[in-house]
């Protein structure tokens, strides 16, 4: 088998008219797709629903669901809020710090930018609660590749101990951070 790309990343909204909005406002995404059903194809299930998608650029699609049948939306309360999320990238770091600029005044609270070593990012909340995060790529081809040569050790000591490995220590010495 041959994975091509992810052809949709599907999450839960509260409102669908007021997601696709807010996505076309704040992130300029494109309002591609709409399916509305009162039967769920896959399952059978009568469950009315509303599914959107909007274009996340190169290829790339994210979508919603709206279930007016369905309990109040919520998220696991055993995972941190920072865990989930959803990451998109933008092209420079001038465009990360206007987009911040933007949402602020259109009143949004935003975290950073943020120094990963490897990106740049800022993070803030969709109407519906979903965590996002805007990342500008820092990265150098000699980083990837230090990264690349200690993955597999890294994810085994990982696997043993439950503890953070040091392979990739040098992503956090202050000579790393701009």
């Amino acid at each position: 088998m041959n994975i091509q790309k992810i052809h949709h990343v599907a999450y839960r909204c509260k409102d669908a008219r007021e997601t696709v909005r807010w996505y076309r406002q704040h992130l300029g995404m494109d309002f591609v797709l709409a399916i509305a059903e009162d039967e769920v194809p896959s399952t059978k299930a009568p469950d009315p629903y509303m599914h959107v998608f909007l274009d996340a650029g190169g290829g790339n699609v994210l979508a919603f669901f709206e279930l007016p049948n369905s309990p109040e939306m919520g998220r696991d309360p055993n995972t941190p809020v920072w865990v989930q999320h959803i990451a998109l990238k933008v092209g420079t770091m001038d465009e990360l710090l206007s987009t911040k600029a933007r949402l602020q005044e259109a009143g949004i609270e935003v975290l950073g930018p943020t120094n990963h070593t490897l990106f740049q990012s800022i993070y803030f909340f969709d109407p519906n609660g979903h965590r996002l995060e805007l990342a500008f790529d820092t990265s150098t081809p000699e980083m990837m590749k230090k990264l690349d040569e200690v993955k597999w050790a890294m994810l085994e000591e990982w696997a043993q101990t439950k503890r953070a490995p040091r392979h990739a220590a040098w992503m956090h010495e202050p000579i790393n951070r701009p």
